[in-house]
């Protein structure tokens, strides 16, 4: 399996190893729920250097993006604005998701997730043919994310200079300072930072965020922040066969400029003037027991299934998403076990910035 830059500090830390995507990565170092407090309530850092930076460069690199992805980065202006959305294919799918960050005209950086890695650059580079840009994989970068309340201080206390780059910067927006990239981003539904460096001194900084009072967290605990935050994971509420309209992506798509024919544009539009039959929504169970992925969803309008469900630490009930029917509002019925368990249909987040909004 592939290693971080970071293994070895899991797993002196006595990180629970497990096979991630073909990485080798922290489950947890203990207790995955209290991880999942230590984020919300606290400050906590995920070792997310298994996910890929893409820079691209080029005097056509803007032109490319435009067609590579749903939404139109055309509406990045400054420096270190971020963009989220979705590359897809000719059928609408989604081939990944990801943030694109501006640097300038002619300089982007995109991240990727881990486990697409391959396939993406693969389909990158085939859309690239005939553009004038350099597609530059970054695999000699780590990225650590500091996610909660107290993470921007924290970062400040541990990385000298940061403040004074990144005290003043708005969410989605990112800044550099020498070979560090700091983005005001995350996967958790709490404030903190992603930050993107060289791999020789991810080892360093994260010592220095330790000192700083920074607890180290597994991915169990990232999976649970980002589904009570209601964000989407690929594979799960999307993949190469749905699109963003049955995602609740549509945020995400930008068909204003009517000359922009971005790659899925055309399905994307006959699905929409089709009629969009089905959707993601948030699911409270109302009994006992933990909702898992797949199972069947019952609803008044027809059967959907759970897409991502757990347990969830902050609201001490189980929760999903699930893709339903359109319309499909009030109750439901999840099968669990042979039987049919009450839950209620939801409009996610379910908790953001510590607070419960359901």
């Amino acid at each position: 399996m592939k290693h971080t830059p970071l293994y070895q500090a899991h797993v002196d830390a006595g990180g629970k190893m497990v096979d991630f995507g073909g990485w080798e990565m922290p489950l947890n170092y203990g207790s995955q729920i209290e991880e999942h407090h230590q984020v919300r309530t606290d400050v906590g850092m995920f070792d997310v250097s298994h996910m890929t930076v893409v820079d691209f460069k080029g005097i056509e690199a803007k032109a490319f993006l435009q067609t590579l992805i749903a939404n139109d980065v055309d509406k990045l202006k400054t420096e270190g604005k971020a963009l989220y959305s979705c590359m897809l294919n000719e059928t609408g799918g989604v081939v990944d998701d990801l943030i694109v960050y501006y640097l300038n005209e002619q300089d982007y950086r995109m991240v990727i997730n881990a486990g697409t890695t391959e396939k993406d650059i693969a389909w990158i580079n085939a859309q690239a043919d005939g553009f004038d840009v350099s597609v530059e994989p970054k695999f000699d970068l780590a990225m650590i994310a500091v996610q909660g309340p107290n993470a921007r201080e924290k970062v400040f206390a541990a990385m000298s200079g940061v403040e004074e780059v990144a005290g003043e910067l708005k969410p989605f927006n990112a800044a550099s300072l020498g070979g560090l990239f700091i983005a005001r981003t995350g996967y958790t539904g709490e404030d903190g930072f992603e930050i993107m460096l060289p791999e020789k001194s991810a080892e360093f900084t994260w010592k220095m965020l330790l000192e700083a009072g920074v607890k180290p967290c597994g991915l169990g605990a990232r999976d649970t922040l980002r589904l009570e935050a209601g964000m989407s994971l690929y594979g799960s509420e999307m993949n190469d066969e749905v699109s963003p309209l049955e995602a609740a992506l549509t945020w995400t798509i930008d068909l204003t400029n009517e000359d922009r024919n971005f790659v899925g544009r055309n399905a994307l539009e006959a699905l929409r003037d089709e009629g969009v039959k089905k959707t993601i929504v948030g699911l409270i169970l109302e009994g006992k027991g933990v909702i898992r992925d797949h199972q069947k969803v019952v609803t008044s309008v027809g059967d959907g299934e759970v897409t991502s469900g757990s347990f969830s630490p902050t609201m001490g009930k189980a929760i999903a998403l699930a893709r339903v029917p359109m319309g499909a509002t009030g109750s439901c019925e999840i099968e669990m076990r042979n039987k049919l368990v009450s839950a209620k249909i939801v409009k996610p987040p379910f908790v953001r910035n510590g607070k419960v909004l359901v």
